[in-house]
C-alpha cells in the first residue's frame, strides 16, 4: 500500500509541475479557446490526457465529443474527478487505455481533431510522438487537424558558465578542479538546464522542421544535420544549445523552448564540449559542426544525442555567409554588387 501511495504522489507531483508551466498552459488555451469555430461541434482525441485539462479546453471551445485517452491509472483517476468537478461529463469521455490499444466504438465516427502534449527534452526524448503519429493514421479523418501541427528544433553554439565561469571564483576560493571533473560527469549525457538568452553565441538556426499531418515514425529513428554557422558576437564556446518550438492550426500560436522565450519545464538542451574543444571565439568566428539525433536501441521513446566538431576551413559555407573568412567576405561583397547593378 505504501509504493502505492508514493507513486500516485509522485506520478501527481508531475502533472503539477506541466499545470504550473504557463508558457505551457497559456499556449493551449489560447489555441484551442482562440479557436472556438475548429472545434465547434467536432469530436477531438485527446492523446495521453493525463489530468484531462486539454480536454475540459477542447469542452469549452465547442468540441459535441471528447476522447480523453490515458493509459496511467492514476491520471484516468485524476482526469475524471477534473470533467465532473467541471460539468463536462456529456461531452468527454475519460477512457484508461494505452492509445495503441483504444478501440473506437462500432458506431463512431473517426475524429476531426488529435489534441496531445507529447513533446519530450529536445523534443523527442521520452516524448509520445510515435502514440501521437499512430492515432493519426488510426483515428484522424483525412481533412483532420492536430494540435500542435508543426514543430522546429533549433540549434546554437553556446557557452555555460554554470560549469565554467562560475567556478573560477565561489566566494573568493577558486574551485576549476571541481569544475573540470563536473564537466567530465556531466559530458556523458545531454544537460537539461536553464540557459540564459545572453549564453547564446548565435540566435539558433534549424537543425530539424516537420509536419505533424505528413511526417512518418520511421523517418525520426534518425536526423543528422551538418551546418556553419557564423558567431554573432563574442565569447566562450563551451557546447550546443538545443531547443524547440511548436505551432498550432487557426490563430498563430506557438509554443516556444528558447532561452529568449520565457522559461518552460523542458528549460532547454545542452550537448557540453569536451574541455579541449571549447575555445573563446570572437565575433563572426565561423562555428561548423554536424549534429546526429538517433533513436536508442534499448527504449525507442528515448534518443542519442551526438555532436561532432568539423573544419570551418573544408567544409561548405551557406550563401552568403556572414563570418570573417576572406572567401565569405569576398562572396558576400560580390553579391552585393551584384544587387546594386
Amino acid at each position: 500500500m505504501a509504493n502505492t501511495y508514493f507513486d500516485e504522489y509522485e506520478n501527481l507531483e508531475i502533472h503539477e509541475l506541466m499545470l504550473k508551466d504557463r508558457p505551457r498552459q497559456a499556449a493551449y488555451y489560447k489555441a484551442i479557446l482562440g479557436n472556438k469555430d475548429l472545434f465547434k461541434d467536432k469530436i477531438v482525441m485527446d492523446v495521453g490526457a493525463g489530468t484531462g485539462i486539454l480536454s475540459a479546453f477542447c469542452a469549452k471551445a465547442g468540441a459535441r465529443l471528447v476522447y480523453a485517452v490515458e493509459a496511467s491509472n492514476v491520471a484516468t483517476r485524476v482526469a475524471l474527478d477534473l470533467i465532473e468537478d467541471n460539468g463536462l461529463t456529456n461531452v468527454v469521455k475519460v477512457i484508461q487505455s494505452r492509445v495503441e490499444e483504444f478501440v473506437l466504438p462500432v458506431e463512431a465516427e473517426k475524429v476531426d481533431i488529435i489534441v496531445s502534449e507529447w513533446m519530450g527534452f529536445y523534443l523527442l526524448h521520452e516524448g509520445m510522438l510515435d502514440s501521437v503519429l499512430l492515432a493519426r493514421d488510426k483515428f484522424l479523418k483525412e481533412d483532420g487537424l492536430l494540435f500542435p501541427s508543426e514543430c522546429t528544433i533549433f540549434v546554437a553554439p553556446c557557452s555555460v558558465p554554470s560549469l565554467f565561469d562560475d567556478w573560477h571564483n565561489v566566494d573568493g576560493i577558486k574551485m576549476d578542479t571541481f569544475a573540470r571533473k563536473l564537466r567530465t560527469q556531466k559530458s556523458a549525457r545531454p544537460e537539461i538546464t536553464h540557459l540564459k538568452s545572453e549564453d547564446l553565441l548565435h540566435e539558433g538556426v534549424v537543425f530539424h522542421w516537420m509536419n505533424l499531418l505528413d511526417v512518418q515514425s520511421n523517418e525520426l529513428d534518425s536526423i543528422q544535420f551538418k551546418e556553419v554557422v557564423t558567431a554573432q558576437k563574442a565569447g566562450n564556446h563551451q557546447g550546443f544549445c538545443i531547443w524547440f518550438d511548436v505551432r498550432f492550426p487557426g490563430e498563430d500560436t506557438v509554443l516556444s523552448t528558447s532561452p529568449l522565450s520565457p522559461p518552460t519545464h523542458w528549460k532547454q538542451c545542452v550537448v557540453v564540449l569536451p574541455e579541449e574543444s571549447c575555445e573563446n571565439l570572437e565575433e563572426k568566428a565561423p562555428v561548423a559542426f554536424q549534429i546526429t539525433m538517433k533513436r536508442s536501441a534499448g527504449d525507442m521513446r528515448k534518443y542519442n544525442l551526438e555532436v561532432d566538431l568539423l573544419d570551418p576551413n573544408t567544409e561548405e559555407h551557406p550563401v552568403p555567409c556572414s563570418c570573417h573568412m576572406t572567401k565569405c567576405i569576398l562572396t558576400e561583397a560580390h553579391l552585393k554588387m551584384m544587387d546594386t547593378s
